[in-house]
């Protein structure tokens, strides 16, 4: 989730950004989940070493994600740099990484992937609207947005945690759930990429409304 504001509005409010260099280990864990599910694309389909690994990433790219905003406060530091790369490293861990994923362990049609492009770019065009409507959101007595516009992106762990269900079952490749339409033809897709589009539509909805912690 980002937390980028103008330096005005965080001085004015109360609310620290993260220092520039706080933002290495989320992003760090989303590339590290991609690569490794590129090394499971070239490596031996039986082998699902690399999915997990690849799934393994992502709760700890949130961890870091808290624990950076906790650091910041507690430093009582903010840098233009650091909101700008929050925001950045959200889409790598939460959006492009879990889309890797599911491409991984099957959704790989032309249709499937235009799906997955939607749920990545739903995740980008939410940071993008928190950061330029973050400032007039209702604020608390500590400067803080009472709540989120649209489900938060690192809400995408759900995905990620119904993925590894899939892995566990063995649903993956040609036994992905929900099975495939027109398969073998150039309109092939699974159903299943319909929840990724779905969550793509909660994060970018104006009419949803999350009390923030």
């Amino acid at each position: 989730m980002s937390k980028r504001s103008s330096v005005a509005s965080s001085s004015a409010n109360g609310a620290m950004g993260k220092t520039s260099s706080s933002n290495d280990q989320p992003g760090f864990c989303g590339v590290m989940s991609t690569f490794s599910s590129l090394r499971y694309c070239l490596g031996d389909p039986n082998s699902l070493g690399h999915v997990w690994l690849a799934l393994a990433f992502l709760p700890f790219g949130l961890f870091f994600d808290f624990l950076d905003g906790r650091v910041a406060r507690w430093r009582n530091k903010s840098s233009l740099m650091g909101q700008e790369l929050d925001s950045l490293a959200d889409l790598i861990s939460f959006g492009v990484a879990p889309a890797m994923v599911a491409f991984t362990i099957g959704f790989r049609s032309t249709l499937d992937t235009v799906g997955l492009a939607f749920f990545v770019l739903c995740g980008l065009t939410r940071l993008a609207r928190f950061n330029v409507t973050v400032s007039v959101l209702p604020k608390d007595a500590t400067g803080k947005s009472k709540f989120f516009e649209g489900t938060p992106i690192p809400t995408s762990l759900f995905l990620d945690g119904l993925m590894a269900y899939w892995v566990y079952c063995g649903h993956v490749l040609e036994n992905v759930p929900f099975g495939a339409w027109s398969q073998d033809s150039a309109l092939e897709f699974h159903p299943a990429v319909l929840l990724f589009m779905l969550h793509g539509c909660l994060m970018t909805s104006k009419t949803i409304r999350i009390p923030k912690p």
